[in-house]
């Protein structure tokens, strides 16, 4: 069965653009440390786990009034100027900043589609892109969070750079079992009890990862904890007084924890294989103006390889 391959490309061109020195430049001083390390990425993502269709998911609103609605301080931290219209800007460096456009540019060159929709985060054109394919996926992320999709019987796995490309790590459902005690299809209502400060989750006070694991064993999902918690059963008193006390936050969290599956977009159909002789000229042309050419042969290399 052929399989495709979702990125999470924000966390991958963050990842880039810290990993690969700010001395790389383009010929008018413009960095491109984050267009070169990206490409880099995506040919050895490519090289190594061979998808037939690659998706770039990308983030038109990073922080959607509907979740902030619900869970005012989420990421919160990451907000440093409110302009007109109430829209919140998110602390990008200024190098990074001015090669995201440059960034879909070269991605469109290449054939591979960007995929975004507005009031939606990547995470959640992640998780509808999956929910769409009748193939293999593979999901691309430096996020914990998508461990709500990892998927055994449809082979929906994870593919976890947060310890770096060097150490890329398969998630599947007995890997979420063993990091954290409880199912992929439990993963949102743990994150939900257990809180995220970089999301600026609370969780539920006195509520960790242990605890937490230890309650969706017992109960199931989080429904069933707030049942068992409210009729005194199944879990210690002090337990079962957080987790009441907690009820406004439980009321909401699990709306912004979990992943929209539900976006109105579409799978694109875009084979992953060698380009044209006229987009590959186009595409050489774009890497030659910010010097990632090699970056793109290496690319074009293991595209035809594959092809």
């Amino acid at each position: 069965m052929p399989r495709t391959m979702l990125l999470d490309t924000a966390s991958l061109y963050f990842r880039a653009f810290y990993g690969v020195p700010d001395s790389v430049k383009a010929a008018d001083g413009t960095s491109v440390n984050a267009l070169r390390g990206l490409l880099d990425i995506i040919t050895k993502l490519v090289t190594l786990y061979q998808p037939d269709t690659v998706i770039a998911c990308w983030d038109d609103d990073w922080r959607p009034q509907w979740r902030v609605d619900l869970i005012p301080t989420y990421k919160t931290h990451r907000v440093v100027t409110e302009v007109a219209g109430g829209a919140d800007v998110e602390e990008v460096p200024d190098p990074l900043q001015t090669q995201i456009p440059i960034i879909r540019d070269m991605l469109t060159s290449l054939n591979i589609p960007i995929v975004g929709h507005a009031d939606y985060e990547a995470d959640d054109i992640v998780a509808t892109l999956a929910t769409l394919a009748d193939r293999h996926v593979d999901i691309v992320t430096g996020d914990r969070d998508l461990f709500q999709l990892v998927d055994d019987s449809r082979d929906v796995r994870v593919i976890y750079t947060a310890r770096g490309m060097s150490n890329l790590e398969i998630v599947t459902d007995d890997v979420v079992q063993g990091k954290y005690g409880v199912r992929a299809d439990q993963y949102a209502d743990f994150a939900t009890m257990r809180g995220d400060a970089s999301d600026g989750l609370p969780g539920v006070p006195g509520v960790g990862e242990k605890t937490a694991a230890t309650l969706l064993q017992n109960h199931g999902d989080l429904h069933a904890i707030r049942v068992a918690a409210a009729e005194g059963t199944g879990m210690s008193a002090g337990v079962a007084k957080k987790i009441v006390a907690a009820a406004e936050y439980l009321d909401v969290a699990p709306t912004v924890v979990r992943v929209a599956q539900d976006v109105n977009v579409t799978l694109p159909p875009a084979p992953l294989s060698p380009l044209s002789s006229d987009e590959a000229q186009r595409a050489a042309a774009l890497a030659d103006q910010w010097a990632y050419t090699s970056a793109w042969e290496r690319f074009a290399a293991a595209i035809a390889l594959r092809g």
